[in-house]
């Protein structure tokens, strides 16, 4: 009977990934900007890019898929894009023999020269990398949006202090006033507007949200009856520039197994302002050098001595999604984590969260990691309407980049 269910298991898995293949480095950007979140305009193409373990030719195809406010794909029909959505067993360069842990690698732009792909909608969207036989066999997803401007909005921000509560360290009061002012065309329906979605660097699962809905003391909508809107975030901790993580220097970074700091050991920052980051991003060694590839990198933190949590590590290497997977091993004080990257320059940072059955609450990104008014970080503005054509969907009117220098 156990040689059956062993036997069982081993069918299953193979039949879940037939070509044993695994995508790796998954990069997401536009052709004129590598490392902020990928915004598709008139002037710029969408770029998909990822090594492949796999120890055949992948066979592949890439099915892009238009999203609700939610990122979930809509079923209608009107918004399946059929016949422009779906690359078609894109084509791979081998990797140098040197890199470990990844065989081919993939690069391309979107929507391509030939016109096989195209996003006419202004929204969200979402890939899937798929199995070329069987579109329900998906190997890794992406995000990104697409913009067709209808509007300019006017964008203000300014540093305040937070007075509704009492905050100890009194630095957490510190916050940035975002405000966003705009006048509606006369094509548009004031009732339609919807609400605005601002993303700090590339927090995307984590934005700030102010709905026309809602009116609070740090979130406010205001429409004064005719044309013009103003929507206000006051609660947006700039919190400190990221820890960088960078071992490309392959004469300082020898062996397989390093760690992410050369000095070893990170310590709380909460006082101590940070050096300049990519706001989230990460460069990686050029796919075709023969020293780009897979390094087991260790973290390693000692957080205060009256801290007695749950840490974990999130960065530009998991899409800055705080997740169980990610948590950190306190090993007599000293908590580490080992990570499978590949070599370049990641930006990361610790944070602190109860993992109640499995699911992450009350996530703290300041308490290691500190909160002040220097902190240069990246604002992505996007004003949604509820447009009321093809039985009604989430699309964008308006996007503004805010970098706060």
């Amino acid at each position: 009977m156990q040689k059956l269910i062993v036997l069982f298991s081993i069918l299953f898995l193979i039949n879940a990934n037939p070509q044993g293949i695994v995508i790796k480095s998954l990069q997401v950007y536009t052709s004129d900007n590598s490392v902020s979140i990928p915004v598709v305009d008139e002037t710029n193409r969408l770029v998909i890019e990822f090594d492949v373990k796999s120890p055949a030719y992948p066979e592949l195809n890439i099915v892009f898929r238009f999203c609700n406010r939610d990122w979930s794909p809509l079923d209608n029909a009107f918004f399946l894009n059929q016949g422009k959505n779906i690359a078609y067993y894109p084509d791979f360069e081998r990797l140098p023999l040197t890199v470990e842990d990844a065989d081919y690698h993939f690069r391309g732009e979107f929507p391509d020269k030939n016109g096989y792909v195209d996003f006419p909608y202004s929204g969200k969207w979402q890939f899937n990398i798929v199995s070329a036989n069987d579109t329900s066999i998906v190997y890794a997803s992406g995000r990104f949006y697409v913009v067709y401007q209808q509007l300019k909005m006017n964008v203000t921000l300014k540093n305040e202090e937070l007075e509704d509560e009492t905050f100890f360290p009194s630095d957490l009061a510190k916050v940035f006033n975002i405000t966003s002012g705009f006048n509606l065309p006369d094509e548009l329906f004031p009732f339609n507007v919807d609400f605005l979605e601002i993303v700090e660097n590339k927090k995307i699962d984590y934005p700030y949200i102010i709905d026309r809905k809602f009116n609070t003391n740090r979130r406010q909508f205001y429409w004064n009856a005719d044309r013009k809107f103003t929507f206000t975030a006051r609660d947006i901790r700039p919190g400190n520039e990221y820890r960088v993580a960078d071992f490309r220097n392959t004469n300082k970074f020898i062996s397989k197994d390093i760690n992410a700091q050369f000095d070893g050991l990170e310590y709380s920052r909460f006082f101590k302002q940070g050096k300049h980051d990519l706001n989230g991003g990460f460069l990686l060694t050029d796919f075709n050098d023969e020293f780009a590839t897979y390094l087991n990198v260790k973290f390693s933190f000692r957080p205060p001595e009256d801290f007695s949590g749950k840490i974990f590590i999130t960065g530009s290497f998991n899409d800055w999604k705080v997740q169980p997977e990610f948590e950190l091993e306190n090993i007599y004080g000293v908590y580490q984590k080992i990570i499978k990257l590949k070599r370049g320059r990641y930006d990361y940072q610790y944070v602190a969260a109860d993992n109640i059955n499995g699911e992450l609450k009350n996530i703290d990104w300041f308490i290691f990691e500190g909160n002040n008014w220097e902190t240069t970080n990246e604002y992505n503005i996007f004003l949604f309407y509820k447009d009321q054509n093809f039985g009604g969907y989430d699309r964008i009117i308006s996007h503004y980049k805010l970098i706060k220098k």
